[in-house]
């Protein structure tokens, strides 16, 4: 790690999040050699298959770098690290509103709001959102916010009910969920998961399938009521800005936009622990084989600790 000039910046990092459902396939070793270029983090050390430094939702505070960043907190797609050096475009100070502890959910949110592009919802939609993990609570809880769209969540995990009405929707278990909805997402990255989405979608309603399974085959019946019902299966995926936007969006405006609208006090319930940095590769283990310990858990939180910032880089 060195640091060379007013064209970068280096970091001390506060808080990192992990992003469960990508981060544990990484661990696990099955990301498809089809996709491991495209699935690079953008300062990912080593190849997929490992040893391999991942992550993508680094918040730290600027110790070296131009005047007017120095102090400053700042978001960063960086990994689990201490300590790091990167050119100043790749960072974003943080909103005033936005409380650094907060901000580990934006990378998560940049995913939320891609799908939302890409799903179109329309005014007064009734959308289902199967999966109550991030991203699944953070679409749901911005298709909420569109005037007159009622938004059920659907999650085999009856736990999911509380987080889900602190932000405006409502719940149901798989076998209660409503159907004929006018719009489904599929945010619970597990395969048995995207058959009730097709279930629950109303004739010639779009399933947008946000989850990403590694190497897991996924298996549909498409014989059953798909093709009579004219339903329409797309995906999404947030290393591309959504078709609709492309022209105009660029990834450091769509960065700047979840940063924004981090702002809201209600997604705190998202983070629902802390785990000291060092402490990082049991909880990765925990999260990657899913120990019941964590059946509860939403973004977990990585901490560091000012006496560790000042350690060798780890």
């Amino acid at each position: 790690m060195s640091f060379s000039g007013p064209d970068e910046v280096l970091v001390r990092t506060l808080y990192t999040g992990i992003s469960r459902g990508t981060e544990t396939l990484v661990f696990r070793g099955v990301v498809p050699a089809s996709e491991r270029e495209r699935m690079r983090a953008p300062f990912q050390e080593g190849e997929f298959g490992g040893p391999v430094k991942y992550g993508y939702s680094n918040v730290g505070i600027v110790e070296e770098g131009p005047d007017e960043l120095l102090g400053r907190i700042v978001f960063c797609l960086f990994p689990h690290q201490t300590r790091f050096v990167v050119p100043v475009a790749a960072v974003q100070p943080l909103p005033a509103s936005v409380p650094p502890q907060r901000a580990v959910l934006t990378a998560n949110l940049e995913t939320a709001i891609n799908g939302i592009w890409d799903a179109a919802p329309a005014i007064g939609d009734r959308i289902c959102i199967v999966g109550g993990g991030v991203v699944g609570l953070l679409v749901g809880w911005l298709a909420a916010a569109i005037p007159g769209c009622r938004v059920e969540l659907i999650d085999v995990n009856p736990a999911r009910a509380g987080v889900a009405g602190k932000l405006g929707m409502t719940f149901a278990t798989p076998d209660e969920a409503s159907p004929e909805a006018d719009l489904v997402i599929h945010a619970s990255g597990n395969p048995a998961g995207l058959p009730v989405a097709l279930r629950l979608a109303g004739l010639e309603a779009t399933i947008l399938e946000m989850s990403w399974y590694g190497t897991q085959p996924v298996t549909l019946a498409l014989g059953e009521a798909f093709h009579s019902r004219r339903l329409q299966l797309r995906s999404s995926q947030v290393g591309s800005i959504a078709a609709r936007q492309r022209v105009r969006w660029s990834h450091a405006r769509r960065l700047r936009l979840a940063l924004d609208l981090l702002g809201d006090p209600r997604l705190d319930a998202l983070v629902t622990g802390d785990t000291a940095f060092d402490d990082l590769p049991a909880l990765m283990a925990r999260l990657a084989v899913g120990d019941a310990a964590c059946a509860d858990a939403l973004c977990e939180r990585v901490t560091y600790a000012p006496e560790a910032s000042r350690s060798p880089q780890a």
